[in-house]
């Protein structure tokens, strides 16, 4: 399987997706940046992009994007799917997503499957945040303030 790559510009940096026919691989974070391949891109790389910029935009709330299988294991998968269910605007800590997979004494391996997921934004690992404050994040604070701040959620 041949892989594209195309590259979406935001406030914070360029967001490589990178995809086939099959569905999105993986969505790059800024300081990953990846040379954006030529040509036309397959439908589910094309559609991401597009989606990704009206997000940027402002313009879209929600994602209906095609994902490519990822190997990971169950309880990924699992926090992956809790992840999708967290609506625009609203945030949940680790320890209510470990709760949401019934692994409630689970919050560091939520940290460390958000650390895992293979398409931010997506699926919104950004809006998981510590009991006490922002939490951690692949592109960093600033990235992630950002993210959420386009959401109307403010962390200082």
């Amino acid at each position: 399987m041949k892989s594209f790559v195309a590259n979406v510009k935001s406030p914070v940096g360029v967001w490589s997706v990178v995809g086939s026919d099959e569905g999105v691989i993986h969505i790059h974070l800024p300081q990953d940046e990846l040379p954006a391949s030529k040509g036309e891109p397959p439908k589910p790389v094309a559609d991401a992009v597009e989606q990704l910029k009206e997000y940027f935009s402002g313009s879209r709330r929600t994602f209906k994007v095609q994902l490519a299988a990822s190997p990971a294991t169950d309880f990924q998968h699992d926090v992956w799917g809790a992840l999708r269910k967290i609506p625009y605007g609203q945030v949940r800590t680790y320890g209510e997503v470990a709760n949401a997979v019934n692994r409630p004494r689970a919050h560091r391996a939520v940290g460390n499957a958000n650390h895992a997921n293979p398409w931010p934004i997506v699926v919104p690992c950004h809006r998981v945040v510590s009991s006490d404050g922002l939490g951690g994040y692949g592109g960093g604070d600033d990235v992630k303030r950002y993210l959420l701040d386009l959401e109307g959620v403010h962390y200082d």
